[in-house]
């Protein structure tokens, strides 16, 4: 009697680039999955510039960037103070000069965020390849970091839909530019910790981290758990590092 031979599991289809990006949002493990096959990066950041440069662009029309910056120094009492305290045509000059660097930083932010989004990279690699003995490549956790980003892009597109539909430039911040998150309803000025605690505690970027833990799922045997402990332990670590230095220097 012959044996019976069991048919090969057939392989996923390989995904475009347009599927990849629209599978994170609705449909995430393929496209991590498919990050095994292919680890490139570009569309997601490609998307991120594009995005960033048409919101910087749109705020400077409709509110201004030396009116940003100063709705941004509110949260800084401090540097305020010693701000008033210059004389009118001194004041004025560093408000001049503190406009243009608003606009250099804000259209250069992408590449400020791919130098960020490395070191996160770098962080997630080292704990998921040392700590939780992941074999996954840092090419691929780059990838995995990137995609998972995506979700930022809808806040950006609100950001700017918010600023045409006429919202007012007093409240303005490119830090937070829209009511996605509890510090938006905040005044920083009151309690500098507390505003950069609730800030964080953003819709989209809770949707990152599950993203980011999922992708490591999908590329490494970790399980979820795991992937979510490590993405999220990481994210309270940061986020209580960066509020305590904001209230320290605000």
């Amino acid at each position: 009697m012959s044996s019976a031979t069991v048919p090969p599991v057939p392989e996923a289809a390989p995904l475009s680039e347009p599927a990849r990006i629209v599978n994170t949002f609705i449909a995430p493990s393929k496209t991590f999955t498919d990050l095994r096959r292919s680890a490139a990066w570009w569309g997601p950041f490609l998307l991120m510039v594009v995005f960033s440069i048409g919101f910087v662009y749109v705020a400077g029309q409709k509110v201004g960037f030396r009116k940003a910056m100063e709705n941004q120094m509110q949260a800084q009492p401090k540097q305020q103070e010693r701000l008033e305290q210059l004389p009118a045509a001194q004041r004025e000059e560093q408000l001049e000069k503190g406009a243009k660097i608003t606009e250099y930083i804000a259209y250069a932010f992408p590449v400020i965020q791919l130098v960020i989004l490395l070191i996160i990279t770098a962080v997630l690699f080292g704990s998921f390849k040392f700590g939780a003995s992941a074999n996954v490549s840092f090419k691929v956790c780059f990838a995995i970091v990137m995609y998972a980003g995506l979700p930022g892009l809808l806040r950006v597109s609100l950001a700017v839909l918010s600023l045409l539909a006429g919202s007012s430039p007093d409240s303005f911040t490119f830090q937070n530019p829209v009511a996605t998150n509890p510090g938006y309803f905040l005044n920083p000025a009151d309690s500098p910790f507390l505003y950069s605690l609730a800030s964080s505690l953003d819709i989209f970027l809770i949707w990152t981290l599950v993203l980011t833990a999922i992708g490591f799922t999908c590329v490494s045997k970790v399980k979820r758990g795991t992937a979510m402990a490590i993405v999220f332990g990481w994210w309270l670590i940061f986020t209580l590092a960066a509020s305590g230095m904001g209230a320290l220097f605000s």
